[in-house]
């Protein structure tokens, strides 16, 4: 059998369990649901597109694939979800055992088409600017939009709004002077308002369709006035964006900057709704503070009024909190109706307001990024790095996607978490306003209700459909289907079959779902129940023997990933603000296993001249995804002081001390978002990075032997967290426990 990887590579899958019991009672006595972590648009080299209509069923609309019964003489196929029998289309005439179609061979379980409907429009991206800056920052922010004008599409449509007190829509299709028209920043607008303002009145236009590459016919002339191709309106933009100032509002020095990041928000929807329905558009907004005026207001002007804090959310006296959440999810609504993507880029040391603001990201699948200031090579690299194409020269990503699952009738959906809008149950299908190569969601399934018994050895079947707008503007139809077989309860294929590293991202995403509705300290009870039931079925055991408990290869590292999900900044929120924690929880939702797993347990790679290796004499790579850090131990650090790297006689060490720069390099170069690089010493302040993340063996509390330490060897660390050594001793003795 391949190996999950494989499974991925081919299909963008991965499952917690590759073999499913017969019984409903028996898979919730499994602990971890059936559930698919399916990255959509998962690319695999060398296979193309099929340029040509898929077949579906007419009944269920599911579409042909190797799992479907296929009746070569008489030409017709059934169906494997709904057993409907269909006739093959007439261009497949001549197809037997030896001369399939793609689509029905074992080695392509999935496969993509490219549509025959008329291409859709360009897609729109509308930059929504923050001049509540300082003029460095301003500067940058400046510098970084005009670049990215000539990374996007030429037949791509641009506009802009800037905001600080008031929000102003800028008019490109003036090229004399500049012109805007400027909204009250503290007025709730409705969409009717906007666009009566804005002369846009008429109601919204379908977008008309073009071919790859054309440009767009010709709207009316109150759009084009502020949504033109970036070939039209580069040299006009580039000059506003120029001559951006900082708002000209003045500032006590006891109050913040009025910033009116709602109404722009508003105002750029409603031009947005006016112009293009469910043509593929993206809301690109550059925020450096939160919102202290108008609709969505998360804090007041007043410095003593101070931003809220976990504290302050679990006490309910957050005064803004509910208000501005309520106010951001309506905005959301309408954005996900009209398919519209909204992206949040943040550079500001404090609070933006994302705890508010994340429904806008994760309803349409947009991206947050998450800097210190729009100078940053964070804010810079992540920024271009959006605009990453494909070997045809296209955008990698789509807009528009919808995700339907089928499922052959043993199964039923449960709930979806990922991109959507998280946990929605009880329907088989999910829209996405934008979608990308790396998109991942987790569906989760149940075993139905048995009507009839079935007979174990055969297979049930998933298929994950999602039509999508390519930024080509082709339509495009990616079918994944998987087969996996159904077996007795008490057979050794089930807990062969489990999938450790997929399951612990799967329950990770449930166990952060819960975080945002659940009590912390819930949540990690919940966690460990799951955890203490898991072992007490699929471990071997003697009852009340803790030294007699073993767990199979495909188990032994799960403990250790829950181990470290419950220290994880997605469950515990001491040391961080709301908008990080927001920020971490919308991240893990859309990132696939391998990158979940670094994520929730990070990976820690020592250099060193001498084996076995002393910890001052060592050099440490952690990357925790977030953050990418090099930390130099006591002699290597006093050795690169005294410059040993820079005298040839020493070239062991300097190889030894550029080896983990390099890969920290290439680890930085295939991220989105950049993470934050860090170089530090034994020592240094940013060394706390470091001891947060590694299990703490040896603590400032502990003596030689304790809490699992042989000796006294390695830094202490100060925490009061139990070490992975202890944690793993009372798991031992709770499962094997006869009470």
């Amino acid at each position: 059998m391949a190996s999950f990887e494989d499974i991925e590579d081919a299909t963008g899958v991965r499952l917690s369990w590759n073999a499913w019991p017969t019984s409903r009672i028996e898979a919730t006595r499994m602990v971890v649901p059936i559930g698919a972590m399916y990255t959509p648009l998962k690319e695999r080299e060398g296979v193309n597109a099929l340029v040509y209509e898929p077949v579906t069923c007419k009944t269920c609309r599911a579409v042909l694939n190797p799992c479907c019964q296929v009746d070569f003489r008489g030409k017709l196929w059934i169906c494997p979800f709904c057993l409907q029998r269909n006739q093959l289309p007439p261009q497949y005439a001549d197809i037997n055992e030896r001369q399939l179609p793609l689509e029905l061979m074992q080695e392509f379980l999935s496969v993509e088409y490219v549509l025959s409907k008329p291409p859709g429009a360009p897609p729109v991206f509308l930059y929504v600017v923050d001049t509540c800056l300082d003029e460095e920052d301003l500067k940058a922010l400046r510098d970084s939009l005009v670049v990215s004008l000539s990374l996007l599409p030429p037949n791509a449509l641009v506009g802009l709004v800037t905001f600080g007190t008031m929000a102003q829509v800028h008019e490109l299709g003036f090229s004399d002077c500049p012109k805007s028209y400027v909204f009250r920043g503290s007025k709730d607008y409705t969409g009717k308002q906007i666009q009566d303002m804005l002369g846009l009145s008429g109601g919204a236009k379908p977008a008309q369709p073009v071919r790859p590459g054309q440009m767009p016919t010709p709207q009316p002339a109150g759009v084009t006035r502020f949504l033109q191709p970036v070939s039209q309106c580069e040299f006009t933009l580039t000059t506003i964006l120029e001559q951006l100032q900082q708002d000209p509002w003045p500032v006590a020095n006891d109050r913040r900057p009025l910033r009116c990041t709602g109404t722009a928000l508003t105002v750029a929807t409603g031009l947005i709704e006016a112009a293009y329905q469910n043509s593929g558009a993206r809301i690109m907004m550059f925020v450096g503070g939160a919102c202290t005026e108008g609709p969505g207001t998360v804090v007041g002007p007043e410095l003593r009024e101070r931003l809220r804090s976990h504290h302050d959310l679990e006490k309910d006296v957050a005064k803004h909190w509910k208000k501005a959440t309520k106010f951001y999810e309506s905005l959301a609504k309408r954005c996900t109706e009209k398919g519209i993507v909204v992206d949040i880029f943040a550079g500001c040391l404090d609070q933006v307001g994302l705890m508010e603001m994340k429904s806008l990201v994760t309803t349409t699948n947009g991206y947050i990024v998450l800097s210190d200031a729009f100078n940053t090579t964070v804010f810079k690299e992540s920024f271009n790095r959006l605009f990453t194409k494909d070997s045809d020269g296209f955008l990698k990503m789509g807009f528009n996607a919808t995700l339907e699952v089928q499922t052959s009738r043993e199964l039923k959906k449960s709930a979806c978490v990922g991109e959507t809008e998280i946990g929605i149950a009880g329907t088989n299908a999910w829209k996405f306003c934008g979608i990308t190569p790396r998109t991942s969601v987790a569906v989760y399934f149940e075993v139905a209700p048995q009507v009839q018994t079935f007979q174990p050895g055969t297979y049930g079947v998933i298929q994950f459909v999602t039509l999508y707008q390519h930024s080509s503007g082709q339509f495009r139809l990616k079918v994944t289907t998987v087969p996996r077989m159904w077996t007795e309860p008490s057979a050794t294929a089930i807990p062969a079959s489990f999938d450790q590293e997929s399951s612990a991202v799967l329950m990770a995403r449930i166990a952060a779902f819960k975080s945002e509705v659940d009590d912390g300290p819930d949540v990690l009870r919940w966690l460990d129940r799951m955890l203490i039931r898991l072992c007490q079925r699929f471990a071997t055991y003697a009852k009340d023997d803790p030294q007699s408990f073993q767990l199979a290869p495909n188990f032994s590292i799960y403990p250790q990933f829950m181990f470290h999900l419950r220290r994880s900044q997605f469950l515990q929120v001491f040391n961080n603000s709301p908008d990080e924690t927001a920020y971490y929880r919308h991240i893990l939702n859309r990132e696939d296993v391998t990158n979940s797993l670094i994520m929730i347990q990070p990976t820690l790679t020592s250099y060193s001249m001498e084996a076995p290796v002393q910890p001052p004499n060592v050099i440490l790579l952690l990357d925790t995804y977030f953050h990418v850090l090099i930390w130099h131990g006591e002699t290597m650090a006093a050795w690169r002081k005294a410059k040993y790297h820079e005298d040839p006689t020493y070239a062991a060490f300097r190889s030894v001390l550029e080896a983990p720069k390099t890969d920290a390099q290439d680890l930085l170069g295939e991220r989105f978002p950049i993470p934050r690089y860090i170089d530090t010493d034994q020592g240094g302040s940013q060394a706390r990075f470091l001891l947060s993340k590694v299990n703490p063996s040896t603590t400032h509390a502990s003596s030689a032997g304790a809490y699992g330490a042989p000796s006294g060897q390695g830094q202490a660390i100060p925490t009061d967290d139990v070490s992975l050594q202890v944690f793993m001793e009372h798991l031992k003795k709770l499962a094997v426990t006869t009470s």
